[in-house]
């Protein structure tokens, strides 16, 4: 264990036979991590398609049509800040991804699906605190799998999350990615200044770590300190919302042309047309 759910757990969690579960592995739907017994673990994002591909087989939906939208609801998954904040249905002939305010057609047959992620995730959220229990009595996981472990709590336990990702720091100072991590979930509840204190870290181990850049960026965007702000979001050019928040730093300024380049790159880098 250090991450993931087994086999096992997600198809015995889902109501799909383990056959079934690997069958999505084969068809690289799903492309789960190995474990120390060189087992599948398969996250939370990969327990969410499952749901739904078990929404899409009972309401008889062609297998082929089925992996269309699966492979489609993959990629709008990877776009998403929180898959808990979800809910998936059917509506008429398309799927529908529902987010806060936002809503995404998802190309479908006929067919009844209608779950909240949220209800997924409290579900989930036992097997993520056995496995941090677990990890705590056994005292055997290294950083990574510390790391690991953070992942899988943060969608359903965001509260124990810190711990997995400080001991993972505790084994590997230089983790950046478990710095980022930590520092976001500190920002979000504004401890500014911690959160910062993370970010240097990480940038530290790694110089070029954008996601490190975008939410430093963020923490002075938060402090209104907008120029340093800029600063921190051009030096991320692969992270989407950098140039969204450009856009709007440089629309506030009348810069216009910056602005629209901003929201160009913006939406290329989400392939919106």
């Amino acid at each position: 264990m250090g991450g993931g759910y087994s086999t096992r757990e997600v198809s015995e969690l889902i109501g799909l036979r383990p056959a079934q579960v690997r069958h999505y592995v084969r068809r690289e739907l799903l492309r789960p991590i190995r474990g120390g017994r060189n087992e599948f673990r398969f996250t939370f994002q990969d327990v969410v398609l499952l749901r739904t591909a078990k929404g899409l087989l009972d309401a008889k939906v062609s297998t082929r049509k089925a992996y269309k939208v699966l492979l489609k609801l993959q990629g709008e998954l990877n776009r998403v800040k929180s898959l808990a904040a979800l809910r998936i249905f059917a509506d008429g002939s398309n799927v529908v991804i529902r987010e806060e305010n936002q809503v995404w057609d998802v190309e479908s047959g006929q067919g009844h699906l209608d779950f909240s992620v949220r209800e997924l995730a409290n579900n989930v959220a036992s097997l993520a605190n056995r496995h941090f229990i677990l990890a705590q009595e056994a005292d055997e996981l290294n950083s990574d799998e510390w790391y690991n472990v953070g992942l899988d709590l943060e969608e359903v336990d965001p509260e124990k999350a810190p711990e997995a990702y400080r001991r993972a720091l505790a084994l590997n100072p230089k983790s950046a990615d478990a710095h980022v991590n930590l520092g976001r979930l500190l920002q979000l509840k504004g401890d500014l200044k911690r959160a910062k204190q993370h970010y240097k870290l990480a940038l530290e181990s790694s110089p070029d770590h954008q996601l490190a850049f975008y939410n430093m960026g963020t923490v002075f965007d938060e402090l209104d300190e907008v120029d340093s702000a800029a600063e921190y979001y051009r030096r991320a050019p692969a992270v989407p919302d950098a140039h969204f928040n450009l856009a709007r730093i440089c629309e506030t300024r009348g810069d216009e042309v910056s602005a629209l380049r901003h929201m160009r790159e913006y939406r290329q880098l989400l392939d919106i047309d």
